[in-house]
Order: C-alpha cells, then sequence, then structure tokens
C-alpha cells in the first residue's frame, strides 16, 4: 500500500483495545468523540457519564439504560449494542452520572464482556474550550485511557463566554486576561497545566489530546504547532474534524462514523545500530570518516536534528571507539543514549531486540538507522514520520526505483515481534507479518550502503561537502 492510500480511524488513532476504559474530558467535542468512537468499536460498547448528560444526547446510544442501583442491571445477555448507563434526569433536561457503586457495576460487566467503556467526564455547555472547575474532571481512578478535547473553533476568538466555559478560570491558567485573543501558546498553557488538561488524570492512564473542529487547512496547520507543544505532557495529539460546523452532537454523524483523523503526533525514536565488527571491511565502519566526522556521529546527529526522541545508539564491536566519537553529542543531548548489545556476533537482529527494549513506553514508532547509510537525508526522516502520523502504518518503507530502501520505521504494534528477534535477519523478517506502508523516494543513491571500501570511496564521491550540508 501507498503512502497516499492510508486511512486512519479514531479508534486506531486512540490505539484503543476492548479492554481499555477511556474517559474523556475538556471541550469541543466530547460526545461526538464518545459515540464516533463508540459506532467504530465492535459491539457490545457501554458508555456513561461521571458527571451530566442532556436528554436528547442519550438518542445517539442503540439503547438508553437508567440505573438507580448497583442491583438494577437490567441483562442477563448483554446485546451487541451501543449501550448508555446514566441516572434519572435530575433537573430538565439533563441526565445525572452514576454513583460510585453504579460505575463499579458497569465496569465490572464491561471486563467480564470483554467491552470497552467509554465515559463522559465533565461537561463544558457545548462550548469549544473550557477550565475545569473544582470538582472537575471527575475521571474514576481505574480509567487507563484519558482523551482531553479542545475545540480549534475557540482559537484566536475573544475569551468570554461565548467561546470559553468559565471564562476567569480560564484566564489564569493561560495567562491572558478575558477579552483577549486565544493563542496558540494560551491554549498550550491551559492543556500543560496540572490545574488545566492535566488535571486529576490517574497516574497509570495514557494521557492524549483530541484536537477537535480542525475544519480548515489553517487550523490543520495551528493544530500541528500546537501538537509539538504538547508532547511529552501526553503520549498523543490526535487532530481531528467531527462536527461538520455544528456544535451539537449529530445522530448522522455518530452512526455514519463521520470521523476524520487528519494526523496523530507521538514520540518517534531512532534506533542507530552500530554494534557490527564490519569483517569484511576489515576496520570499524562506525570510525570511517564522512566530511570531518565518524559515520556514527554523522548518523546519530541527523537522527536528533529530525527530532527523534530518543535517539538509542546500539553498539557493540568497538565500542569504546563508537562512545568516545559520541561524547560531545551525549554532553550536550539528554535525547541521544547509548545501549551495549551483549550478543553482537549473533548478528543484525539481536541489536534490533537490544534497541527497541531500550525505548521508553510512551513511544509511538522507532526508525531504524543504518551506521553505513550517512548520505540518509532529513527530509526522508521527516517523511517517514508524516506517514507514520496520517496512518499509524505498522511498517514504512522508502520504495526506491520498486525496491525497499532503508531507513525503515517500525510503528509500536510490531515491538513485540522486534523484541524477539535473534539471528541475521533483523526487522525485514516482519515485512511478511504486517503490511507495510511504501513511501516512494526518488533518489537512488538511498538504495546504497557501505560493504566495502570501494562502496565508500563512491559514495564520499557523490556527497561532496557542500552537497552533504544540504541534507
Amino acid at each position: 500500500m501507498l503512502a497516499h492510500q492510508a486511512e486512519l480511524s479514531l479508534s486506531r488513532a486512540l490505539r484503543l483495545r476492548r479492554t481499555d476504559c477511556l474517559a474523556l474530558t475538556g471541550a469541543g467535542g466530547k460526545t461526538n468523540a464518545m459515540f464516533a468512537l463508540a459506532r467504530q468499536l465492535a459491539p457490545p460498547v457501554f458508555l456513561t457519564t461521571t458527571t451530566h448528560l442532556a436528554v436528547e444526547q442519550a438518542q445517539l446510544a442503540d439503547r438508553h439504560l437508567i440505573l438507580r442501583s448497583a442491583a438494577d442491571w437490567p441483562f442477563d445477555d448483554v446485546p451487541p449494542e451501543v449501550l448508555l448507563f446514566t441516572a434519572d434526569e435530575r433537573s430538565p433536561g439533563r441526565l445525572g452520572g452514576l454513583d460510585d457503586v453504579a460505575l463499579e457495576r458497569v465496569r465490572s460487566e464491561a471486563i467480564r464482556r470483554q467491552a470497552p467503556l467509554l465515559i463522559e467526564a465533565d461537561g463544558s455547555r457545548r462550548l469549544p474550550l473550557k477550565a475545569p472547575a473544582e470538582h472537575e474532571p471527575a475521571i474514576p481512578d481505574f480509567a487507563n485511557h484519558v482523551v482531553v478535547t479542545a475545540g480549534l473553533s475557540g482559537l484566536d476568538k475573544p475569551l468570554d463566554e461565548a467561546n470559553v466555559h468559565r471564562v476567569g478560570r480560564f484566564a489564569e491558567l493561560a495567562g491572558i486576561q478575558p477579552g483577549e485573543r486565544i493563542t496558540i501558546d494560551a491554549l498550550a498553557r491551559v492543556l500543560l497545566h496540572p490545574q488545566g488538561g492535566l488535571k486529576g488524570i490517574p497516574a497509570q492512564a495514557r494521557r492524549v489530546v483530541l484536537l477537535n473542529q480542525a475544519d480548515t487547512a489553517p487550523l490543520q496547520s495551528q493544530a500541528q504547532r500546537l501538537a509539538e507543544r504538547l508532547l511529552p505532557a501526553y503520549q498523543a495529539v490526535v487532530i481531528t474534524s467531527m462536527h461538520n460546523g455544528e456544535r451539537e452532537p449529530s445522530l448522522q454523524l455518530t452512526r455514519a462514523k463521520d470521523c476524520t483523523v487528519f494526523s496523530v503526533t507521538e514520540a518517534v525514536a531512532g534506533v542507530v545500530l552500530a554494534a557490527g565488527a564490519a569483517e569484511r571491511f576489515k576496520s570499524p565502519k562506525q570510525m570511517l570518516d564522512w566530511h570531518g566526522e565518524p559515520l556514527v556521529r554523522r548518523v546519530a546527529r541527523i537522527a536528533l536534528k529530525a527530532g527523534l526522541d530518543p535517539v538509542v545508539v546500539v553498539t557493540g564491536a568497538h565500542s569504546a571507539q563508537v562512545e568516545a566519537a559520541l561524547q560531545d553529542l551525549l554532553r550536550h543531548e539528554i535525547r541521544l543514549k547509548l545501549v551495549y548489545n551483549p550478543d553482537w556476533r549473533q548478528g543484525q537482529g539481536t541489536s534490533v531486540r537490544t534497541g527497541v527494549l531500550a525505548l521508553p513506553p510512551e513511544c509511538g514508532a522507532a526508525i531504524m538507522l543504518l551506521v553505513d547509510q550517512p548520505q540518509t537525508p532529513l527530509s526522508l526522516l521527516h517523511a517517514l514520520r508524516e506517514a507514520h502520523s496520517a496512518s499509524l502504518a505498522p511498517i514504512i518503507a522508502p520504495l526506491v526505483q520498486g525496491e525497499r530502501a532503508n531507513p525503515v520505521l517500525f510503528d509500536r504494534d510490531t515491538f513485540g515481534e522486534l523484541a524477539r528477534l535473534e539471528g541475521e535477519q533483523g526487522g525485514r523478517a516482519l515485512f511478511k507479518r504486517f503490511t507495510p506502508l511504501w513511501l516512494p523516494w526518488l533518489d537512488h543513491n538511498q538504495a546504497l550502503d557501505i560493504d566495502t571500501p570501494e562502496d565508500y570511496q563512491r559514495l564520499l564521491s557523490l556527497y561532496s561537502i557542500q552537497s552533504d550540508q544540504r541534507l
């Protein structure tokens, strides 16, 4: 499959599993997101609220059930439907949230049926932006996913009651005055504040920001800039459009799964494979000079410049020399890590395994970089990241004149397989188990690597100092 053919669903973008409990907070699309997500999952799907829900929104479920107590469970056999559980109507037009005992009953039934549980955990008066009150959000301790929503239609608008729920509190967290324009910086401060977007999130929960209402190209661009600000406080930032210009949840929208996911921003790591002995080359390839710096330093530096985080250099043979070559980068760059592969003699697969096992759990993907490909340009690394952001494809590889080339990006869904690799095969073993996304690449030099001294001299001659500096 080519990169432009990829499609991404909201459930995939959130990496939701059937056994997950997901709580939604914030403003600008919580209810739309909850019901659109429910329609993408295999039923049964359990929905509820810990605060309140508008009566008319209950019709978005296949079945709405009032639970007055934990003993009020209505099913012997749960039907394969989207099921909404709430308390009675507490005020005109507003359904109440479940108490703790009833909520625990819904949770236990969801676990027993292996059904996803989606919880709306605060209110926003259907405005694009909000700040939480003292009692909000009401996120259960057992939630293992939290999605903080924000409506991009509030950007560049005045901070007033037409755009923001709890104007005074939002102003305090954002560091601006009521009536001032809501900028990207202001919204970022609210979403990153421990009493703002991060408030009340259980320590074990995966944290995601959903930037909704990205209905125009300028808003999508602003959302992308905002997304880069929000990592690593959040594990992912998802940019979507779900309301088609309407603030009200749409029955047609949630039933038709009409949700466009533009991108998912996650941390993408770099793994530099630099453990080999280069026996055929007769000298350490890692230390070959590339216009004034060793190959290993060159590749690590390009990975860092591309924004990969962390960049893990796997060493083995010649580890002391490799570490010495990277000392200046290690002193100044906290993203750069060295990890030693004691099994390097057994083949490249063990280095891939070592690198993957050294990655932090929040990594969404990793790009495997070969130390003998110093010509890899920044543009290719950016293209791999962008293709992954738009698809979350399990494997993304350059396609040069119809042939697979390096470097290759592997999604986190493949990490378990990569961590079991042995011997010489390396990551290419996974191409038969996962469907790769091919990224057409026009520079045929990207297919080259350094196996012999002749290869090294040829590559040096192809990339002068001036042309290399443009990479």
